[in-house]
């Protein structure tokens, strides 16, 4: 479980992403994130994830959380894709053999685990990094538009992989693509103006955005 209390976010110059914001995310359910370019969806993800810090207020966790799935920022550019590797499974305490044989056996990218990680195109460093969070049994996941990478046998993959995770976890799911969204959640959440509103209905939540969205 995620709870949010009176959070609050602004970056110097920009628009308020956070404006007091408090909601729960129950264990165990999937809640779709939506909101238009610019809401705030990124960053409240990253204030939930602890990657970024709000300016007042705090994110509650209950069980482990996990990074942004498909985010890649913090692979160390020397180091192989197989490197990187057993190194994300020694920080969360996983077998780095197991892990490494999932992520050579799912990612795809081959030859390219031997190679260093600035090599990589962004696509691969999403492809290392969504995968890499697919083999860590999570209680909590954070979903960033990841199913748009790859080509379109990897994206069923990557939908199947996470539909198969979210059988036995919860998730926030940031998507612009409803039947993406209706595949993997069952509660919805909007953010417009630095206010989020909650929805126990996912078809609620799609419309309000949508609704919203045409003005």
């Amino acid at each position: 479980m995620i709870v949010l209390r009176d959070l609050w976010k602004r970056f110097p110059g920009g628009p308020v992403v956070a404006q007091g914001i408090t909601a729960t995310f129950p264990k165990g359910q999937a809640t779709a994130l939506l909101g238009g370019n610019g809401a705030g969806k990124s960053s409240l993800l990253a204030m939930i994830a602890g990657t970024l810090r709000p300016d007042a207020g705090r994110v509650d966790r209950q069980g482990t959380v996990s990074w942004p799935v498909g985010f890649a920022g913090a692979f160390h550019p020397d180091l192989t894709g197989a490197q990187n590797t057993r190194f994300v499974a020694r920080v969360y305490g996983v077998d780095s053999h197991s892990l490494l044989g999932f992520v050579r056996d799912v990612s795809g990218l081959g030859d390219a685990m031997r190679q260093p990680v600035r090599r990589y195109s962004s696509g691969m460093r999403a492809r290392l990094g969504f995968v890499i969070s697919m083999g860590i049994p999570f209680d909590m996941y954070l979903v960033d538009e990841v199913t748009a990478v790859g080509d379109a046998a990897f994206r069923r993959e990557t939908s199947d992989l996470l539909g198969a995770r979210l059988g036995q976890a919860g998730a926030i799911v940031v998507s612009h693509a409803p039947a993406h969204l209706r595949g993997l959640c069952s509660a919805g959440a909007v953010i417009e103006d630095g206010r989020l509103r909650m929805f126990d209905d996912l078809e609620e939540a799609i419309a309000v955005y949508q609704g919203r969205a045409l003005v």
